[in-house]
């Protein structure tokens, strides 16, 4: 639905975006992520067709940004982090102009207005003047204006910028009901909102591509070895803790077990394989074969902020890319 190509965008001798490529499937959301100057906003301009990219090309739906911009701007809804809106206009008459530039036919805009008013959940302000509306509804108000033509693409930039907690829970809970009929591209620095509503993450760092892939995919890249939490109880009477961790370390491919805490008569432990082993089914094994109860079992990942961390620290010193 996307795909972005050898991307470069300069500002004199400034290069904003530096030769990115990347595409994004059709019903995807995928979380645009990047440190304050990353180029986040410079490469959603560029696919909006704001600004023109220096070099390289960028499809939106099979259609080029440069040589078919009113093709891809028929395709797209896009929310600014401020939604321009018109304080002095009602909500539905507001919706309804956007509709209008939009070119939809006046036979069913008003329907569609109510449709989106209803989907956006701003049907009861429609009669209301956009300045007397909180920044939370005002926000909604932006989100039905970017999808009244049903666009194939959203570009959402911090849509949740400026919300109460309460306000983002519904916003985002809206956007993953948008998923499917729509792509979605969702730039935030809030990066437990990506991990809640993203399939995939494009992380940008100083104008470069420093990943694009899922973030259990970038867990795995970055971290190499196994992270499992193991939670052992007795069958009968006392476990002595000493005994346990003697017993995980025994296990094959093991190359750290940490004691974590003990809750009642339960014992957990985190337990770290060595590079590139697979050791879940032996740390079963092994705690099942002692006979004590296997309460706990589970993989332990890299947070998102982690992650993020990891590669935009490691762009800025001049690692991997």
């Amino acid at each position: 639905m996307i795909k972005v190509e050898g991307l470069t965008k300069r500002y004199a001798r400034n290069v904003a975006v530096d030769n990115i490529s990347f595409e994004v499937e059709k019903g995807q959301i995928v979380g645009f992520l990047g440190p304050n100057g990353a180029g986040k906003t410079t490469t959603m301009r560029v696919l909006t067709c704001f600004l023109p990219p220096t070099e390289g090309k960028a499809q939106v739906a099979g259609f080029d940004v440069m040589t078919q911009a009113m093709e891809v701007k028929r395709r797209i809804g896009y929310l600014p982090e401020t939604p321009p809106l018109y304080p002095e206009m009602e909500v539905s008459e507001y919706i309804e102009f956007v509709g209008r530039l939009k070119g939809l036919p006046r036979a069913g805009l008003l329907k569609r207005v109510d449709e989106v008013c209803e989907r956006c959940n701003v049907a009861d302000v429609k009669s209301k003047l956009i300045s007397k509306l909180s920044k939370g509804y005002r926000q909604r108000v932006g989100l039905a204006s970017a999808i009244i033509h049903n666009p194939d693409v959203l570009i959402l930039d911090e849509p949740t910028a400026g919300l109460d907690p309460e306000q983002r829970r519904e916003t985002l809970s809206l956007i993953k009901e948008l998923a499917g009929e729509h792509t979605i591209i969702l730039s935030t620095h809030i990066l437990p909102e990506v991990e809640q509503t993203c399939q995939r993450v494009i992380i940008i760092s100083k104008g470069k591509l420093v990943a694009t892939d899922t973030v259990e995919n970038l867990n795995s890249r970055l971290r190499g070895a196994e992270l499992v939490a193991v939670e052992v109880e007795p069958r009968n009477g006392h476990l002595a803790q000493e005994v346990v961790q003697q017993k995980l370390e025994q296990v094959p491919g093991v190359s750290r077990v940490l004691f974590r805490e003990q809750r009642n008569s339960r014992l957990l432990f985190e337990v770290e394989s060595l590079q590139g082993r697979s050791i879940r089914g032996d740390l079963a094994r092994a705690v099942v074969q002692a006979d004590w109860n296997l309460t706990e079992l589970h993989p332990i990942g890299l947070s998102l902020e982690e992650i993020f961390i990891q590669l935009t620290s490691s762009t800025e010193k001049g690692g991997s890319k």
